[in-house]
């Protein structure tokens, strides 16, 4: 039986087909194109009904040829659809005149990959709460988040920033756990017959690259102490890709195994290879742990005490992991301007970083990247001088809330809020982008400017805690600094 001469197929009984499939695959195709059920009815010159009874499971696909056509117009491999290799031979010889098109190993490894990164970006949250279920509760930061800290990781109270030391370690120290080991073979697609790509960043730069993808050099977390009166940081240097490849990794590990089991219940050790082997998710020495610095802004009213805060949403075209959710902002990679000597010492400041990553997100200026051959003359940077004037005037205060790992990635976040005065932020601000290179701003209906944010209040942290897709850190951050409001609006 020929269909759309392009499959040759023998009939078959009903038990050959994975007819489950089919529903998953409608659906994510119509969201991963912008479509409608209307829409992909008439691509596939089906009834809109019948798509519909589809998706919902109320109808069963169980004609191959059906099937077939289906694959053939979404330009998927019929294993997509349900339709197993050992179908697809054909029923005469090749001399009957009939072309035979051989399902590509390589296309199907990475159609499968691609698949299972667009699950893992659409279903963070609820990935993360079944990750958070494989770790000690003693670990577990708050019923709401799905973040985790060591006790001496998480201050008593809001501490100031100045008040934590920075170290540096001289030697380096291996990675033991690159991502590049064969517990990460599952989700390393092929690359080439017999030969699958080496890291999960070669994935991505190659099937899935976001706009900003970039092998910076970065700050490696060593140890950490973040107790009142005796707070410290130890650092050495990796790159971005090192925290990626073990990072993104684990989590598509985990996406893929809940993608094909039951979706609420918490996935086997046995079937996380990578992250088990990683093993202890605190031991800083056997993974690459490069912190992000995520912030909490603070717009205060000073005649009446009230405050709202700056809420973004990240675009996952442009950004390569917490897609497609809501953070903090600024919120960036605790990086140094760029690989030379002097800007490794001269950007080792975590209120430095802030403030790069402050004009960059919110004022839309060039990224400082250390092109120009020479450190960032920070005190000449207007800019820069403005905040610092501010902060010695007590008209803008910045506040470390911990450190910690997200429990469905590992990765590490510095958590950090800074209260700014009304005047002296809309005189610093009043200039904010709406669009910037990671996503979009987000404002309250009320608002007349993207600067002004959205309430801080107990029900918009509640909504945002319990109601709407946000980053751990940024739902950590927003949780304790509602717990600690008086302490840090003052």
């Amino acid at each position: 039986m020929e269909t759309d001469g392009q499959w040759l197929s023998r009939p078959t009984s009903e038990a050959s087909l994975n007819t489950g499939l089919l529903a998953e695959v409608l659906k994510e195709y119509r969201q991963a194109n912008g479509l409608n059920q209307g829409d992909l009815a008439k691509l596939l010159n089906l009834d809109q009904s019948y798509v519909s009874k589809i998706e919902t499971g109320q109808r069963q696909v169980r004609d191959l040829e059906t099937l077939l056509r289906i694959a053939n117009r979404l330009n998927i491999p019929p294993s997509h659809v349900g339709v197993s290799q050992e179908l697809l031979q054909p029923v005469a010889p090749p001399s009957a005149g009939a072309l035979v098109d051989a399902v590509d190993p390589v296309e199907v490894s990475q159609s499968d990959w691609k698949r299972g990164r667009r699950f893992l970006n659409r279903h963070r949250g609820e990935l993360a709460q079944l990750a958070k279920q494989l770790y000690s509760p003693e670990f577990h930061v708050g019923d709401d988040v799905t973040f985790m800290a060591k006790p001496e990781w998480m201050p008593q109270r809001p501490l100031p920033l100045e008040d934590i030391k920075l170290r540096w370690a001289d030697d380096r120290v291996p990675i033991e756990v690159t991502g590049g080991e064969p517990e990460a073979a599952s989700v390393l697609p092929l690359r080439a017959p017999g030969r699958r790509f080496e890291r999960y960043t070669s994935a991505i730069r190659y099937l899935d690259r976001p706009s900003l993808f970039e092998n910076r050099a970065s700050y490696r977390l060593l140890d950490a102490n973040l107790k009142a009166g005796d707070a410290w940081l130890t650092f050495g240097l990796g790159t971005y890709f090192d925290k990626l490849d073990a990072s993104e990794a684990a989590a598509h590990e985990l996406a893929e195994v809940v993608r094909e089991g039951p979706a609420d219940e918490v996935p086997d050790w046995s079937t996380l290879p990578l992250r088990a082997l990683i093993g202890d998710p605190f031991d800083l020495n056997r993974r690459g742990v490069m912190p992000a610095i995520e912030t909490l802004t603070l717009r205060r009213q000073r005649d009446t005490g009230r405050a709202t805060f700056l809420l973004h949403w990240r675009d996952p075209a442009k950004v390569a992991t917490a897609a497609g959710i809501y953070g903090l902002i600024p919120a960036g990679e605790f990086q140094p301007s760029s690989v030379a000597a002097w800007d490794t010492k001269n950007d080792f400041d975590l209120w430095r970083n802030m403030v790069r990553e402050y004009s960059e997100e919110l004022l839309g200026e060039p990224e400082r990247d250390g092109s120009q051959g020479e450190p960032i003359n920070y005190e000449e940077w207007p800019f820069y001088r403005a905040l610092e004037k501010a902060r010695a005037e007590e008209r803008v205060s910045a506040y470390c809330l911990g450190i910690g790992l997200d429990t469905l990635t590992l990765t590490a976040t510095l958590l950090t809020v800074v209260v700014i005065d009304d005047d002296v932020f809309d005189d610093i601000f009043g200039n904010t982008v709406q669009i910037n290179a990671e996503g979009a701003l987000v404002t309250a209906i009320e608002s007349t400017s993207v600067s002004e944010g959205v309430p801080f209040t107990e029900e918009t942290v509640r909504r945002m805690l319990t109601s709407e897709p946000m980053a751990s850190p940024g739902a950590c951050i927003l949780a304790r600094s509602w717990e600690f409001r008086k302490d840090i609006l003052g």
